[in-house]
């Protein structure tokens, strides 16, 4: 899930009081914010601004941090998703199978890659995909699977490798929201064949711009990606096939470098908002999300509740203060870009419920307990 673009952070008095933010983008934080000067400062000064040590030494931070053999840096998530499915040759006539309860960009990559998005539908409880579900839609002509790690919580993953494996069917993880999330112990996007991630400047692990990344155990994709992210050249003016330009910039590597050592203390407090918002809201009118599987893990990108009354709800929190949002307002499936599928409201009905009630409340590593109890009694206080 490539990009999930929430309200700005800027926060703004209400009625006389102070609006909590939905999140807090770096320049909230002067102590990071200067550091960071200072690193776009020392790239400047290199004029190093295109692939080169500062890419190469972010991947492999990254690599190591995912518990991956190779990362390769990338123009964005979108590009993460579209050029991994290029690099394990994926393409026309191929189908993969997307849950319809995502950021379009999903089912873009699949399209992008020549091949066909077959969506379907989520979990009711967990609004993500599940081994069974997959089961029930694969075709002769499915070649991969694409399980959403959706607002940081992780897809139950053993039973779904089982059955691609059982299939020959590849696993592309689209981890875009779930950086340093964990399952059976082991990082997102580490588990299938390969792993994609967003750096959206509002993602767990943000740059100042657009970015993203493929993590991989498979030495030979990692080197095809590389091609495929830079005109396939291999050596200057040797392209060994067609591509175009997908590559992570220098002064991004540079800046999400710099931050992914606190990625870890800044995903443990949004475990812990996270933890302290639902248990305030077990009674509340509205349904907080349930507690990840035992094998589970979330990192809280986004906190999402869902009411029946979802507008009325969205007005009384703007009403009092508290800054919200719908991811997503409308399923893949019944977007126009994808009419030409042929599915219709009533096909995947969880999705479409879902879509109809869901409603995500600020949440980030440095929301105050103040806030969180602000939050709470907004919404406790919603009739």
């Amino acid at each position: 899930m490539s990009s999930a673009r929430s309200p700005a952070s800027a926060t703004v008095a209400v009625d006389g009081d102070v609006r909590v933010p939905f999140t807090r983008l770096d320049n909230a934080d002067p102590q990071l914010l200067a550091e960071l000067q200072d690193v776009v400062a020392r790239v400047s000064r290199e004029a190093a601004f295109t692939l080169g040590a500062e890419v190469e030494g972010f991947e492999r931070d990254f690599a190591a941090w995912c518990e991956a053999d190779h990362a390769v840096g990338v123009s964005s998530g979108t590009a993460a998703l579209e050029l991994a499915l290029r690099g394990l040759g994926i393409g026309p006539g191929d189908e993969v199978i997307v849950p319809t309860n995502s950021f379009i960009a999903t089912a873009e990559a699949v399209s992008a890659a020549g091949a066909t998005p077959r969506l379907v539908d989520v979990d009711e409880e967990s609004a993500l995909i599940t081994a069974e579900l997959v089961e029930a839609a694969l075709t002769p002509r499915t070649r991969c699977v694409i399980p959403v790690h959706l607002y940081g919580r992780t897809v139950e993953m053993e039973p779904l490798l089982a059955l691609c494996r059982e299939h020959g069917i590849r696993v592309v993880e689209d981890a875009c929201q779930a950086h340093g999330a964990r399952y059976r112990g082991r990082p997102a996007g580490s588990l299938g064949d390969a792993g994609c991630f967003s750096f959206y400047p509002t993602k767990n692990l943000g740059a100042w711009g657009d970015g993203g990344a493929v993590v991989t155990d498979d030495a030979d994709l990692a080197e095809r990606l590389r091609l495929l992210r830079s005109h396939g050249e291999a050596t200057r003016h040797h392209h060994e096939l067609p591509a175009r330009t997908d590559r992570l910039d220098a002064l991004q590597a540079a800046i999400l470098r710099a931050k992914l050592e606190r990625l870890d203390d800044a995903n443990e407090r949004r475990r812990a908002a996270g933890g302290a918002l639902r248990e305030a809201l077990a009674d509340s009118p509205v349904a907080p999300p349930p507690p990840p599987a035992g094998d589970g893990d979330h990192v809280f990108h986004l906190f999402v509740v869902r009411s029946s009354r979802r507008e009325d709800l969205r007005q009384h929190l703007s009403t009092a203060g508290i800054s919200n949002a719908i991811h997503y307002p409308t399923p893949i499936h019944l977007q126009p870009a994808y009419a030409e599928l042929g599915l219709r409201p009533g096909d995947l009905p969880v999705a479409e419920r879902l879509a109809h009630e869901i409603c995500s409340l600020p949440v980030f590593p440095t929301i105050e307990q103040s806030q969180i109890e602000r939050i709470a009694a907004a919404v406790v206080s919603f009739g």
